[in-house]
């Protein structure tokens, strides 16, 4: 017997990793010193020393089950998008801007054509955010994972001057959310998603999504919001917090933000739902408030800002809607 016998292709595994080399090296900026191939990627980080007090911000998320939908359709393009910006945004909630990026794929059986798919997307991704996708892991596990699914996960590296740390602790009653609106589903809600609409045909154009499919709608890849943080930053706007709204929804990520004794009072019908969520809603008859908990309902990222500033902000970012404000409490309410 050999290895190939039990389930795992080496040689297959290595061609589809030397064929996305060159679009991964692409990612790389002057400070990587070893990348592809090394046992650990390396980077120089000298840069840093230009900061006060350097505060390295790290987070690991997956895509779940949304691989599913991908496999499915046979679409895989988004994937690196999904987990590389979410990653992103994570990590921006405090401030942190990304350093470098490193992937974990897994399968029962890697074919060649799918992970080359995900590389190129995950490098695409990183390319796009400006830092290199600095390693990773592509594992075969037959046994583990059920043949035909593929689990994604990423792990980002950021840095933050600890004075320019967004932690929360200046919010007030009565500043303003301003939300960013999200492109669907992101990464968030899938497992709801695909058994509400199971046997449903993906691939035809409904009226109800605006002439798009579902399979069109429900991968939209995840949204990164670090150009308009970047863009109110740099005109001297103050964000006081920052939620990103992912698993667990609205209900549960914006709290995460606040100090004890604050809550949210966040406002129906001041912000446009995707067609995409009330699809889903009315085809599982799912009551609201679970699909505030579940999903992000086109709330993708939410700040927090004073009055006056969530003015100015508005005018930077037009595509931005105040959906509530902060308010004595705790917790996030519907009004």
């Amino acid at each position: 017997m050999n290895y190939q016998d039990a389930g795992v292709d080496i040689e297959r595994k290595a061609g589809a990793l030397k064929a996305a080399a060159r679009k991964i090296k692409e990612t790389y900026t002057p400070e990587v010193l070893l990348g592809i191939g090394a046992f650990g990627g390396m980077i120089e980080v000298s840069r840093l020393k230009g900061l006060a007090q350097p505060v390295l911000v790290a987070s690991t998320d997956g895509v779940g089950t949304k691989t599913l939908l991908a496999a499915q359709t046979g679409r895989y393009g988004g994937l690196g998008f999904d987990i590389v910006n979410h990653s992103v945004n994570d990590i921006l909630v405090q401030g942190a801007r990304p350093l470098f990026f490193m992937d974990y794929i897994a399968s029962a059986r890697l074919e060649p054509a799918v992970l080359g798919a995900v590389l190129e997307s995950l490098a695409e991704a990183c390319k796009a955010v400006g830092i290199p996708l600095l390693g990773g892991e592509t594992a075969e596990m037959p046994g583990v994972y059920q043949e035909g699914s593929l689990d994604l996960v990423g792990t980002i590296v950021g840095v933050v001057d600890k004075t320019q740390v967004v932690d929360g602790s200046r919010v007030q009653p009565g500043d303003v959310l301003l939300a960013l609106p999200s492109s669907g589903l992101h990464t968030n809600g899938y497992s709801l998603a695909r058994k509400v609409l199971a046997g449903w045909d993906l691939e035809a154009p409904r009226p109800e999504l605006e002439g798009r499919s579902l399979a069109e709608a429900l991968l939209e890849p995840h949204r990164c919001y670090l150009n308009e943080v970047e863009a109110l930053q740099a005109e001297g706007i103050e964000i006081r917090a920052m939620a990103h709204i992912t698993g667990g929804g609205l209900f549960e990520n914006l709290p995460r933000v606040l100090p004890l004794g604050l809550g949210a009072e966040v406002q129906r019908g001041s912000f446009p739902v995707p067609p995409i969520f009330t699809l889903i809603q009315k085809a599982g008859a799912i009551e609201e408030a679970e699909m505030f908990r579940v999903f992000n309902m086109g709330l993708g990222y939410i700040l927090v800002l004073s009055p006056d500033m969530a003015a100015q902000a508005r005018r930077l970012l037009p595509q931005s809607h105040p959906v509530g404000y902060i308010i004595e409490g705790s917790g996030v309410r519907l009004a």
